[in-house]
């Protein structure tokens, strides 16, 4: 039999070392590029404004010279036919005023050309940066999920490489933590980004028609429109990109974690969120405040979405033996029976949470009454303070 190969787990984890430092490069390289990109995105935008103004100036040039030329040509023809009534200076002047307004009509027309070569090489141009500028939004948040992957569990995979079973266990847990994200991401996409993006493409298509049927200062406006919407969608992949994992709660802890978030809905959606802490704050293992912090956002966000509530108190409590956690909005509520035996994403992800941890779910919801979640996890020895 062939001998049974051994890993060293000093050298796993040099390598996973290695490669999340790679990996942090590229992600700044590629952040760098979006930047970069961008900026350079909103400088073309607005010299392309500028050139379609110039068009517009000088396509009314074009146009005015082209009656002058008219005038002088027919009164040059007049002179022609009636040589004998004019003078020799008015011959004279007949014939360099049409030739002056020839030469300037001629400049003017070039100029035209020019400025419309222009604007569309500019317009290619932004086509093409705000293809790199997605392409890099997207790149960043894939780089963002892989390191949050390598620097969280994978770290610790070297203490259960002795032992197969482990291994494998370890191994469908994290299989199941990403679809589960996955699933969340996807969801979270298809609200935000994806609609977006699709008004983006049906607005693009309506600044195609505007130009047609009202001319170029109609069409601009609409492309202003469509950079605002386009900016709304970036906005919300980085809200994505910030929600799959908040970096603040591994150096400052849950409580400041929390006040963070909880003030970003606050602004975000302009409902009032209270926070309260009772009991002795302390750290726990990185996987129970992950766990924490992911059950009140889940509520906080299935209340914003679907409560529409004027305020919500989120209060959480720390005991020597268990950590208790209520989520209470005054929204307009539902039909608690009946909600917990459909297929509710967010009641299921939180149940889910909640059982891994070995705590109890209690939903409390009345129509127009509001929705109160009340979740006590229990503190073991391995969760302690760090």
């Amino acid at each position: 039999m062939a001998a049974k190969t051994q890993i060293d787990p000093k050298l796993l984890d040099g390598i996973l070392t290695e490669t999340i430092n790679t990996v942090k490069v590229s992600q700044t390289q590629v952040f760098d590029i979006s930047e970069e990109s961008r900026q350079e995105f909103l400088r073309l935008a607005k010299e392309l404004d500028d050139v379609k103004e110039k068009a517009l100036e000088a396509i009314d040039r074009s146009d005015l010279l082209e009656e002058k030329s008219k005038i002088a040509r027919s009164k040059l023809a007049q002179v022609s036919k009636h040589f004998e009534k004019y003078s020799e200076g008015d011959i004279r002047e007949a014939y360099e005023s049409a030739n002056a307004i020839q030469i300037e009509m001629s400049i003017a027309r070039q100029t035209e050309k020019q400025l419309r070569e222009k604007r569309d090489d500019l317009e290619r141009r932004l086509n093409g940066l705000k293809e790199t500028v997605s392409k890099a939004e997207s790149l960043v948040g894939q780089i963002s999920v892989v390191l949050n992957y390598l620097s969280g569990d994978l770290l610790k995979i070297n203490e259960l490489v002795e032992d197969a079973k482990q291994k494998q266990e370890f191994g469908l847990q994290i299989i199941e933590a990403q679809e589960e994200e996955r699933r969340r991401v996807s969801r979270e996409i298809h609200d935000g980004p994806a609609q977006l993006m699709a008004n983006v493409l049906i607005r693009s298509e309506l600044v195609e028609k505007v130009f047609k049927e009202k001319g170029t200062q109609a069409a601009v406006s609409e492309i202003r429109d469509l950079r605002e919407m386009v900016r709304a969608s970036l906005r919300e992949v980085r809200r994505i990109i910030y929600d799959l994992r908040p970096m603040a709660l591994d150096d400052l802890g849950l409580i400041p974690t929390l006040k963070k978030y909880l003030r970003n809905v606050q602004e975000s959606t302009g409902i009032e969120i209270e926070l309260v802490s009772m009991g002795n704050e302390r750290r726990f293992h990185t996987k129970m405040e992950i766990a924490l912090f992911r059950l009140i956002q889940e509520a906080v966000q299935n209340s914003c979405k679907h409560a529409d509530p004027k305020n919500i108190s989120v209060k959480i409590e720390f005991t020597d033996r268990k950590v208790s956690l209520f989520i209470k909005d005054d929204g307009k509520g539902f039909d608690a029976q009946g909600q917990q035996k459909t297929n509710s994403f967010g009641l299921i992800g939180m149940r889910e949470r909640v059982e891994l941890l070995e705590g109890t779910l209690r939903i409390q919801s009345r129509l127009n009454y509001g929705t109160g979640v009340y979740i006590q996890i229990p503190i073991r020895d391995r969760e302690g303070s760090e």
